[in-house]
């Protein structure tokens, strides 16, 4: 807003200037983050309302122009993951938090070192995973447009298409090497929840493997939970590797299912105020649990698993998680595009902030880790469960 101040009968006020559509988005935008961002003291570092006045001194007459404009104002705050998203990106994101997804199936992340894309995960069954691309991975191109041009969120529009068609990517593996990998894309149904019934050392184990917090996952876990234990489990493996997070609320309820009345995390928003969140009395399932994870365990998934790590509830084992401590919120704006933008920070209930960080597991597992979590010859899994059958009291092996 631009305010006048007018002499009587020395100047007399002009009409005021109109925004345009477009315009106008790119002053919905500023908005909308000015309000809720996390660390309002940043604004003041790189000059916050200049970046809005200097975009909108931009020619700005399309939605192209707008979200251009968008992104060079968000640019300055160096924040991966306060980012515009096109429409075509927005409803992806959507349909994830849902439980599906269409295209190749990598979850993508900026690192921080240098702003890389690299792979948080593969989803299971997906044409990434059945192409072996792992945590860690560094994706340089798709289709000969590097993605140190397209940015994130281009990266992540690039992979997705028709289903049936095809992307060639081009990979650095961890060992520096580079590869060429075409994928065909598909619809992906990401399968939320899976479970099992485990026999190791004549003990009988539940396996629980989530591997996004969706918006099914309560119920689905609930659901899960009740027919593992009809089964007469006596121990619990909960499987969090490649899990990237999602919804923040999905992973709290799940902390929730787990924890009886213990404290699952703190938050901290962009006035200081800290807020804890405590899990209701009871619990879902109360015996002996072990919690694998892995460096694509991120985000909402490193909630829950910092939260049984520092309640003492289940030891973790694995590799150290990916060390993602803040939490974003998603934001429809007036063009059915919209802004993820981080509002809060979290804490452990131990006071950890993992951010750049990660997670220690109790027990660190032999590599090479395993490309395919709960699947035939995943050797983690069966150490883990010699780990959690060491811990239960021996009993006969009555297996049926």
């Amino acid at each position: 807003m631009v305010t006048v101040l007018t002499l009587s009968g020395l100047v007399s006020p002009g009409p005021a200037l109109a925004l345009n559509d477009a315009q106008q988005l790119v002053v919905e935008a500023w908005r909308l983050v000015n309000q809720s961002y996390v660390d309002p003291e940043r604004f003041e570092r790189i000059h916050w309302k200049r970046l809005r006045q200097r975009a909108l001194e931009r020619q700005i007459s399309s939605s192209a122009d707008a979200y251009a404009a968008i992104e060079g104002m968000l640019q300055p705050l160096e924040d991966p993951y306060t980012r515009l998203l096109r429409p075509e990106d927005y409803a992806a994101l959507q349909s994830t938090n849902q439980g599906t997804v269409s295209g190749v199936g990598l979850q993508l992340a900026l690192r921080a070192s240098d702003q890389a894309v690299v792979v948080i995960a593969p989803l299971d069954d997906s044409p990434a995973a059945e192409a072996r691309i792992v945590s860690g991975t560094r994706l340089l191109s798709v289709d000969g447009m590097a993605t140190a041009d397209l940015g994130l969120d281009g990266t992540a529009a690039a992979l997705r298409g028709p289903t049936g068609s095809t992307v060639l990517v081009t990979l650095q593996d961890q060992d520096g090497a580079a590869r060429e990998v075409e994928l065909e894309r598909r619809q992906v149904d990401l399968h939320p929840v899976r479970s099992k019934r485990l026999r190791v050392d004549g003990h009988t184990l539940g396996y629980l493997r989530i591997t996004q917090f969706a918006e099914p996952v309560p119920q689905q876990v609930k659901e899960a939970l009740r027919d593992l234990q009809e089964q007469q489990i006596e121990g619990l493996i909960l499987d969090l590797r490649n899990n990237s997070g999602g919804l923040v609320s999905a992973g709290l309820a799940v902390a929730d299912a787990l924890l009886d009345n213990l404290p699952i995390v703190e938050t901290e928003d962009r006035d200081g105020l800290v807020t804890p969140q405590q899990a209701s009395p009871g619990q879902l399932f109360d015996g002996p649990m072990l919690t694998l994870v892995n460096a694509g365990t991120a985000s909402a998934s490193e909630i829950l698993a910092g939260a049984l790590q520092d309640n003492g509830r289940s030891r973790l084992a694995g590799s150290r998680t990916y060390g993602k401590g803040l939490i974003q919120t998603l934001i429809s704006m007036s063009d059915a595009s919209g802004l993820a933008v981080t509002v809060a920070r979290y804490l452990t209930p131990g006071g950890r902030d993992i951010q750049n960080e990660g997670i220690e597991p109790d027990v660190t597992l032999a590599e090479p880790e395993p490309i395919n979590p709960g699947g035939d010859g995943d050797s983690w899994l069966q150490q883990a469960g010699r780990l959690l059958a060491a811990e239960l009291p021996r009993r006969p092996d009555t297996d049926s």
